[in-house]
Parts: C-alpha cells; structure tokens; sequence
C-alpha cells in the first residue's frame, strides 16, 4: 500500500515539473516578471543606446520594462525593442526636477542598436 502511495506521489512530482517546465519557459517567466515588476511599480531600469562603444548617445531612467513590439494582425515579433523612460538630458544618471516635468518619453531600440538595459539603484 505505501509503495503504491510513493508511486503516485512520484508520478504527479513528475508531471507537475513537466508541465511546469513547459508552461514556464524562460521567455513566459519574462513576461510575469515584467509584469509583476510594472505592477508593484518597480521602474529602476537604465537603458543606455550607444552610436560607437565609447560613450551613450542616448540614457534614459526610470524604465519599467522593455517590451517586443508584435504586429496587430500575424502577431509576429518585430524586430525592435520599446519602452518609456525619462530622458537624461545633462547625463549625470539622476532623473531631476526639469527632467521629470517633461514626463516619459516612448523609445523604440531596433535589432542593430547598441543598448545596455540595466537596473539603476539609488538613482
């Protein structure tokens, strides 16, 4: 009787991580993360876009979360990247009181920019 109860026990171990492993891919776990993050109001992210390795061209603060954009009609993925963030103007990682009074700013990153998105705390 028990080893017929550790059976089952073992049988549903097993299916319930299979259907864990497919229902929570790697790319489904994103997407409740962001979704989470945008929810408890989590928006600490940079994104940096770079013309050359040097130096940001662009850096805007305060992103939530960037976003693949999908067409309407085939829900393909396109091949660029969207959010919304502050733009930081005198590029001194800090949203300021000017910066802030122009709200966010909606920014597209396509497939061959050079961008870092990175979690800025403390800023």
């Amino acid at each position: 009787m028990k080893k017929g109860i550790i059976a089952g026990l073992i049988l549903i171990a097993v299916v319930v991580s299979a259907v864990g492993l497919y229902f929570f891919s790697e790319e489904r776990q994103n997407k409740i993360s962001r979704s989470l993050s945008t929810t408890l109001g989590l928006s600490d992210g940079c994104v940096e876009i770079y013309a050359s390795q040097a130096t940001p061209v662009k850096r805007f603060l305060k992103v939530e979360k960037l976003s693949t954009a999908y067409g309407t009609d085939d829900a393909q993925a396109r091949p660029y990247r969207y959010g919304y963030g502050y733009i930081d103007t005198n590029s001194n990682g800090t949203v300021d009181t000017n910066e802030k009074g122009k709200g966010k700013a909606y920014f597209e990153v396509g497939d061959y920019s050079q961008y870092i998105y990175t979690e800025c705390k403390g800023k």
